[in-house]
């Protein structure tokens, strides 16, 4: 990873433009998700939707990913590997992580919705606290406040919820790299006033990583897709800020179901 940059205001400008393209994608290719469809062709979508707007898929620049998306069900839990054979079914926990690189500047945004026309309390109920928490643990994204204190958000409301974070898996800072420093747990591993200080300029990309069992993972055959280790189901939100001198600045709004 790259050390912690700060992004001048013309910079942000270029990351928000495509960020806002990228949660369009986001929303065009949810619009037209049902059963039967595969994740291979999702990533498809995904694929065009971004080169159709003069843009890079940030994820195939990943040394060895071929895909320009992660699409993962149930127990997947991240890096996914989109797959034709891969069919979605009423009811699957669908989970799309997606990356822009536009003009220089990488965006990453990651969603998880219920797959058809499946009303299971259950299932929103564990999908709503990954919003909540994500959310919340933005307006934590604030000059003087510490890493820590997003880590701390997340953990307190997914815990809160009966759910697990996943504890490996971890946020990161985002601009001309596509993972760059900080890294920004899904807990609180130490100290908050050990861990690094937000200042305006800094750009994160904030991730709820967690779990329905333990949040323990493993890594699949295939060498990329994690899945919880006893099968459960999870979930996975992510949005792409700027650290600002008032209020975080989403440079990915998406604001889907």
């Amino acid at each position: 990873m790259s050390k912690i940059s700060l992004k001048t205001p013309e910079e942000i400008a270029i990351m928000t433009k495509g960020g806002q393209a990228l949660a369009q994608i986001l929303a065009e290719v949810l619009d037209k998700i049902e059963p039967g469809l595969s994740t291979g062709e999702i990533d498809q979508w995904i694929d065009q939707k971004i080169t159709d707007f003069g843009g890079e898929a940030a994820f195939k620049r990943v040394p060895n990913y071929h895909w320009a998306s992660c699409v993962g069900l149930n127990d997947e839990v991240v890096h996914s590997i989109p797959r034709k054979e891969r069919k979605l079914k009423n009811g699957d926990l669908l989970k799309i992580d997606l990356g822009l690189l536009w003009q220089g500047f990488n965006t990453d945004l990651s969603w998880t919705v219920i797959v058809g026309g499946e009303e299971d309390f259950e299932k929103k109920k564990f999908l709503a606290a990954g919003k909540k928490a994500l959310a919340e643990a933005i307006k934590k994204a604030k000059p003087g406040n510490r890493i820590g204190d997003i880590s701390e958000t997340i953990q307190t409301i997914i815990e809160g919820a009966g759910y697990f974070p996943v504890r490996i898996l971890t946020g990161h800072g985002i601009g001309r790299q596509l993972h760059e420093e900080p890294l920004i747990p899904g807990i609180l591993i130490e100290k908050k006033e050990k861990t690094p200080e937000l200042y305006s300029g800094m750009t994160l990309a904030i991730e709820v990583i967690y779990g329905w069992g333990t949040g323990e993972v493993v890594l699949a055959p295939d060498g990329w897709t994690i899945l919880t280790k006893d099968g459960k189901i999870s979930g996975l939100f992510e949005k792409t800020i700027a650290i600002t001198e008032n209020e975080p600045l989403v440079l990915t709004p998406f604001n889907g179901a």
